[in-house]
């Protein structure tokens, strides 16, 4: 069929909206054009694409392909598209079946060898997926784990284009590829004892400064701001850094909104907890509450957060139901 559909998701900050890929097949001279305000990144997302579907065994058509994202008035930023696009434009062209990628959404980059690279802000994706009424999601392998944290959503784990296609019904041989970011084949395995991080700080450890404990007790047990005055080297970052151990747990709607804050940041791929320690947090969720510092060289974007191409949160978003901690030689 010359017109197919498929949908991703525009995230604008946690908050995620539903895009609809609509790809179009016409006559004329081959061209693919890409339009509904992509910014840089994504209105290179051709280039990717074409080479993906070439070099994973199902090229592109070879006749005019136009792309839309829906609603055309909403700004589309990054890589996160790549996948959908390809999807709609191989099912626009008969390649695979239309009604199985118009069910579901798709989100990951391409790689130029055909595979589906990790994108940032999954978690958020998925959930703005589901509230959307979607059931089934297509995710770069990588991100698989943090997809899952969503109940309610088929998460379908896809390692290239070419795995996409075939699960879509496409008439194509299997061909194993190692995973984006999965471990390298051959490589010596690591105890998992060597990769865990220092355990979170406790302040059983901290020896006398007894009024100083208590009042850390008092702020976390009211959630109160606390400040610190004294010389340095009298312990007030050992004392702060103590402070997230004397907070209980995170619930599990804390913990979702934490993790997808996390989500955002390159660093922040669901998985690990805010100690570091994978085994900390249950199926990849934070439990504990995060701890930020901020350099003292700390921009005010990098403290507040923002952008202009893409939302990134700042280190007092990133505390969000924990401790940001201010030191005075640093925030000067």
């Amino acid at each position: 069929m010359p017109l197919a559909r498929t949908y991703a998701i525009a995230l604008n900050g946690v908050d995620g909206n539903v895009v609809e890929v609509e790809a179009d097949i016409a006559a004329g001279l081959p061209a693919f054009s890409l339009i509904g305000l992509p910014d840089a990144a994504l209105g290179e997302s051709r280039k990717r694409v074409t080479s993906a579907a070439m070099n994973a065994g199902c090229p592109l058509t070879q006749r005019k392909l136009t792309v839309n994202l829906s609603p055309a008035s909403l700004r589309k930023q990054g890589s996160a598209f790549d996948l959908a696009i390809a999807v709609a434009a191989l099912a626009a062209a008969g390649d695979l079946s239309a009604e199985s990628a118009a069910a579901a959404v798709h989100l990951g980059e391409l790689g130029l060898d055909g595979r589906v690279r990790p994108v940032p802000g999954i978690l958020p994706a998925v959930i703005a997926a589901r509230a959307a009424g979607f059931a089934r999601v297509l995710v770069p392998a990588a991100n698989a784990e943090e997809a899952a944290l969503v109940d309610g959503v088929e998460v379908v784990p896809v390692t290239s284009l070419r795995h996409a296609a075939i699960h879509h019904g496409s008439d194509l041989e299997p061909v194993d590829v190692v995973p984006v970011g999965a471990a390298v084949v051959g490589a010596p395995a690591t105890d998992p004892a060597t990769v865990r991080a220092h355990p979170e700080p406790d302040i059983a450890d901290v020896a006398g400064n007894e009024e100083a404990i208590e009042a850390l007790v008092v702020a976390a047990a009211g959630g109160h701001h606390l400040s610190m005055i004294g010389p340095p080297g009298a312990g007030k970052t050992m004392l702060a850094t103590r402070l997230p151990g004397l907070l209980p747990d995170l619930t599990d709607e804390q913990a979702i909104e934490v993790t997808c804050i996390r989500s955002l940041t390159d660093a922040g791929i669901a998985g690990r907890g805010s100690t570091g320690d994978p085994s900390s947090s249950p199926r990849g969720l934070i439990r504990r509450p995060p701890f930020e510092s901020p350099h003292h060289t700390a921009s005010a974007a990098a403290i507040v957060g923002g952008g202009t191409a893409r939302i990134v949160p700042g280190a007092i978003v990133r505390a969000t139901h924990g401790v940001l901690f201010l030191d005075e030689s640093r925030m000067t």
